[in-house]
């Protein structure tokens, strides 16, 4: 694994922390740590943590993301049982906003201020903060090992509690270091999992997407993220083993309301036998004959239509239960390390875990201080056709590029993928414009943002940074759809049959949301979610430059409107998230029908129109006999108002019945009232 390279924005992080480093061994210290923080296997960034004497922590924390990436110093101060007295954070967030968060102990008073919230409330808790480094969980670790019943309460609300998972030893360049896995519940939807050493000492935290790992102990990560993985299978396949229903007789839905997708019109009184994965029968409640064995549900009118497809997702296994939940039986996964997603989808497929159908799709990009998360990273047209080789061996069916791939390289991709049936794309690589990217073979284009920068080539600057979300948060409203430029774009797409996957929701959150209010993307379920988690929601989205809030406003309303150009023009559109599992897609088609389609339009997108894209069409997206029994019970009608999907009840894949409610418990998130 290529852990000592440092790219030139690493190195400038390498001297920043040395600077800091030589100024806190000026105070009392008891120790100095350093840590790699990896993304996709390269060194992305550092923490460095000092344990002073007095009882008191310094963290400071940073990596690189494409243009984004937090850059933090924490301080904490700890007292009786290892809980904070004091943090103060200060530094700038993942999207590079002001941070600045304090929390106190005075007496009988705790209080906390953040750019995002402020409180106050009895001590005698652990305060988790929102912009901390890594080193915090460890802290948190500690003060719940202390705890007699390895329980703790949580400021500003919830609890926590800590269970000890595994033991290993890793081998570095310090020498053999013996680390205990641990999991904190509390925090998320599913189990934090962080790693101590001997003294109790952070000595990992993170994901196969971002570690932070002790420095020496890089080449440890694919062990370490194996011993995570086999708890977290454990754990998943216990509710699998526990939550679905496997009707082995079959199974016979009745006193169904039947939603034909393609017409949008509803079909009372049907009734719908399956047998074992499949759909064998559709027709009136009255005369279809099922086996006497088989078991009933009976739906009680609710309408019973096709599972939703997200066609743009990066799925882990925790998404599994989230994305089922929400009726979303088939994602496109766009991208993943592929022997880690071969794994998860033989599980989902297997039903080991709970989880949806999943396509998946082959990433690449070339190398560079922007380069994405992956290790198909190519620079030649030898070694960008060898990648396509490598996923069409695999039976990928589409190529994902990337921002970073040279646009020399993209005619050759597009005709080694073409010539294996395969389907190119993507990002707009920098240097070019998605008109060019069209001409030279694209089938498809993620992220609506690349519609709109197709107009200004050459005058905002490098687009694999976040120039790509601030120029069109600031551009965008300004842009006039019905312009002779705008028809002639929309009438190549249109003539090229090129597919568009705008996840709006992902512009809503980075245009709309604002510090200390609920992202407007999941206002109308955060009161479902647990604490901790309903906090992160406040945290903001892109920095507001003074005078501009009404401008990135009306960008918003602009790209609403540019979907809606497109699908009036017969553009073909794909629903899909890059966000938040499940609640993301919800959001998604609602803001489809806010932009003026038809609901029963949306859902057509988001069932029989992504099928087909996905090359499913035979096996779902309707429901008719010999297709696949993927299929949602929903109290409502989403044809007539979209927001009915988030009121699904049951949820059918490949035959095996799944509770809604049950999912959503799994999880810690309050079912659909």
């Amino acid at each position: 694994m290529p852990s000592v390279q440092r790219p030139r924005a690493v190195m400038v992080i390498v001297l920043l922390l040395g600077t800091f480093t030589s100024f806190v061994r000026t105070q009392e210290v008891d120790r100095v740590a350093m840590y790699s923080v990896l993304m996709a296997g390269r060194v992305a960034g550092q923490q460095t943590s000092v344990h002073h004497d007095a009882g008191a922590y310094t963290f400071a924390f940073e990596y690189a993301d494409r243009g984004r990436g937090p850059s933090i110093t924490e301080r904490v101060e700890v007292g009786t049982g290892n809980l904070p007295l004091r943090i103060e954070i200060t530094g700038v967030d993942y999207l590079k906003n002001r941070v600045a968060e304090r929390f106190s102990v005075d007496g009988d008073r705790a209080s906390w201020t953040s750019d995002t919230e402020s409180g106050s409330g009895r001590p005698g808790g652990f305060y988790p903060s929102i912009n901390g480094a890594p080193g915090e969980l460890a802290l948190l670790a500690r003060a719940l090992l202390t705890a007699d019943s390895g329980r703790l309460p949580l400021l500003p609300e919830g609890d926590a509690r800590i269970e000890r998972i595994a033991e290993r030893t890793f081998s570095g360049r310090g020498g053999p270091r013996a680390a205990t896995l641990y999991a904190i519940e509390g925090l998320g939807l599913s189990p934090s999992l962080v790693w101590l050493d001997g003294s109790r000492t952070l000595f990992a935290v993170g994901s196969s997407w971002i570690l932070t790992i002790r420095q020496g102990y890089e080449d440890a990560a694919p062990e370490l993220l194996a011993a995570q993985d086999d708890y977290q299978s454990a754990r998943l396949q216990r509710l699998a083993a526990m939550l679905p229903q496997r009707p082995g007789s079959g199974l016979v839905i009745r006193n169904a309301t039947v939603l034909d997708v393609e017409r949008g019109a509803l079909q009372p009184g049907m009734a719908i036998l399956i047998t074992g994965a499949h759909i064998a029968a559709v027709g009136p409640d009255k005369t279809l004959k099922a086996p006497r064995e088989a078991v009933v549900l009976d739906v009680g009118g609710k309408t019973v239509m096709p599972g939703l497809v997200d066609m743009h997702t990066h799925i882990g296994d925790e998404d599994g239960l989230l994305h089922m939940a929400a009726g979303v039986t088939t994602v496109r996964d766009l991208a993943s390390d592929s022997d880690e997603f071969e794994r998860r989808r033989r599980r989902f497929n297997e039903g080991t875990l709970i989880g949806p159908r999943v396509v998946p799709t082959g990433f690449m990009d070339g190398p560079g201080p922007y380069a994405g998360p992956t290790k198909v990273l190519v620079a030649t047209p030898d070694e960008a056709r060898a990648a396509v080789r490598k996923y069409a061996g695999l039976g990928y069916i589409q190529i994902k590029v990337y921002s970073s791939i040279q646009p020399e390289l993209v005619p050759a991709i597009v005709e080694e993928a073409h010539a294996r049936g395969m389907r190119v794309g993507g990002h707009i690589p920098e240097g070019m414009t998605a008109e060019q990217a069209v001409a030279a073979g694209f089938d498809e284009i993620q992220h609506a943002n690349f519609l709109f920068l197709n107009f200004w080539a050459g005058s905002i600057g490098d687009t694999r940074t976040p120039v790509r979300f601030t120029a069109v948060a600031e551009r965008a409203a300004t842009l006039d759809l019905e312009s002779a430029e705008v028809a002639r774009f929309v009438d190549l797409l249109k003539a090229r049959g090129v597919v568009v996957d705008p996840t709006v929701n992902v512009f809503e959150n980075l245009f709309l949301a604002r510090k200390g209010m609920i992202d407007p993307s999941y206002a109308s379920i955060a009161s479902r979610l647990p604490p901790q988690v309903r906090r992160g929601l406040l945290a903001g989205g892109l920095p507001v430059p003074e005078g501009k809030d009404t401008l990135h406003r009306e960008s918003f309303e602009n790209v609403l409107r540019m979907v809606k150009r497109l699908h009036d023009a017969g553009v073909t559109i794909v629903p899909g998230t890059d966000a938040m599992a499940g609640f993301a897609y919800h959001r998604e088609l609602e803001l489809y029908e806010r932009a003026g389609i038809p609901a029963a339009d949306v859902i057509r997108l988001a069932t029989i129109q992504a099928a087909r894209v996905a090359r499913m069409e035979k096996e779902i997206g309707t429901i008719a006999p010999g297709k696949l029994a993927d299929l949602i019970v929903v109290d409502g009608n989403p044809a007539e108002r979209v927001s009915d999907v988030r009121r699904v009840r049951v949820v059918i894949k490949g035959g095996v019945v799944h509770e809604a409610a049950s999912l959503y418990k799994a999880t810690g998130i309050q079912p659909v009232p």
